[in-house]
């Protein structure tokens, strides 16, 4: 799966494709009709993978069969149930009994999204090492501070460093804090299919604990109209795309050929331009940047669906999630690739760093005069930066909180 109009977005590779969603709703599928025989009330063998009864070949007549009842669970289950019928009969009558659509879109959903969510923990650590490497290495390199884009007083690379690190570490600890649960409660979320096969509500509720764990999901009560789930994750990646967002706007910011402060290293190729063979584009921080303004509206979106919710299941306000947090999903996935590579390849040219600083001079030092007149400016004035540095590297090694 690819997008010819997000450039990089191959890196995200086949998540949440047709593909990808149409096999996670086949193992909701089958791993409620092993509950169901595991727990006794399904007396048949279960077939060894149901997947295999869908192919690529499926999903274009999916897609456009989707229309008809307004979501993709309805014609999936009619193509499993007929090519089933043919193997495994009694499979076929068994498959998806106790279960409605929304059990079955949602919990599919959440899978897709937890594949993602491993994806940009894992790019969340690689960035971690980076910048924890760049603020140690340049707790001592003075630069210029800015302020609403004008110099301010003296600090050091390694300060801000750090303070790109703690949005890294804040969106970190946002991630894992993300609960990801099976959605399960039948067609108005009572259970009221489940307790009808299963014959009361605790062994019912045993079969939807029996498919989480099967699914190495969380077990909890039905949140058919309560998304809160979704808008949680929702919220945790726009938190990485704007610690990322921070940190390419710095260094479009440093990579000016008037600052050179930074510059984004990268593949043989990558940055130049199709008129002008000068050029040196930082297209890794343009493209971040890019995911940064993108991620809030559609989080934002989330929000205004579960806004919306009504009765027992929403009507249009569940079906915007779905494109919506693919699209966020992996645009996120795509971003923090690309942020985990810029930070890798970043280069500092700590000359420029200085010769700015001492280009500032003497205006850059007037609130250190002001507080301690006659100071000399070699006389660092540089707070706690380097206490600062410390806190923030010895909470990246801690872990998320």
């Amino acid at each position: 799966m690819s997008d010819l109009l997000w450039p990089g977005d191959h890196r995200a590779g086949d998540l949440f494709s047709d593909a990808a969603v149409v096999a996670a709703m086949v193992r909701v599928e089958h791993a409620w009709l092993t509950a169901l025989v595991d727990s006794g009330l399904a007396d048949l063998t279960v077939p060894a993978d149901l997947a295999t009864l869908v192919g690529p070949e499926d999903l274009p007549r999916l897609a456009v069969d989707a229309e008809s009842g307004g979501n993709p669970l309805i014609p999936l289950l009619k193509l499993l149930r007929a090519r089933l019928r043919g193997r495994n009969t009694a499979a076929a009558g068994w498959l998806h009994k106790g279960l409605t659509s929304q059990d079955v879109v949602d919990t599919a959903i959440v899978l897709c999204l937890r594949d993602a969510h491993d994806r940009i923990r894992a790019d969340l650590r690689t960035q971690i090492g980076a910048l924890s490497r760049l603020a140690g290495e340049h707790r001592e390199t003075r630069m210029a501070g800015r302020t609403l884009t004008q110099h301010a007083i003296p600090i050091t690379f390694g300060l801000k460093a750090a303070g790109w690190l703690t949005g890294v570490l804040d969106a970190r600890d946002q991630l894992a804090a993300v609960r990801l649960p099976i959605q399960v409660g039948g067609a108005a979320g009572s259970l009221a299919a489940p307790v009808a096969l299963a014959g009361d509500p605790a062994r019912a509720r045993a079969l939807v604990t029996a498919t989480a764990e099967q699914l190495g999901l969380v077990a909890r009560e039905p949140w058919h109209t309560s998304r809160a789930p979704l808008t949680r994750v929702a919220d945790a990646f726009v938190t990485c795309t704007d610690a990322w967002g921070r940190i390419a706007n710095d260094v479009l910011l440093g990579s000016r050929p008037e600052v050179h402060e930074l510059i984004e290293g990268g593949a043989e190729g990558r940055g130049g331009s199709s008129a002008m063979p000068n050029k040196q584009n930082p297209v890794l921080a343009v493209l971040i940047k890019r995911a940064a303004l993108a991620g809030p509206p559609l989080a934002a979106l989330v929000h205004a669906g579960a806004a919306a919710a009504v009765d027992e299941r929403p009507d249009g306000g569940w079906h915007v999630e779905w494109a919506t947090l693919r699209t966020l999903s992996r645009r996120t996935v795509v971003a923090g690739s690309q942020a985990a590579e810029l930070l890798a390849g970043l280069r500092v040219d700590t000359g420029k760093m200085l010769a700015t600083l001492h280009g500032a001079r003497p205006e850059i030092d007037a609130e250190q005069q002001s507080i301690t007149p006659g100071v000399s400016p070699d006389q660092p004035y540089l707070g706690a930066a380097d206490e600062i540095v410390d806190a923030v590297l010895a909470r990246a090694a801690a872990g998320p909180r």
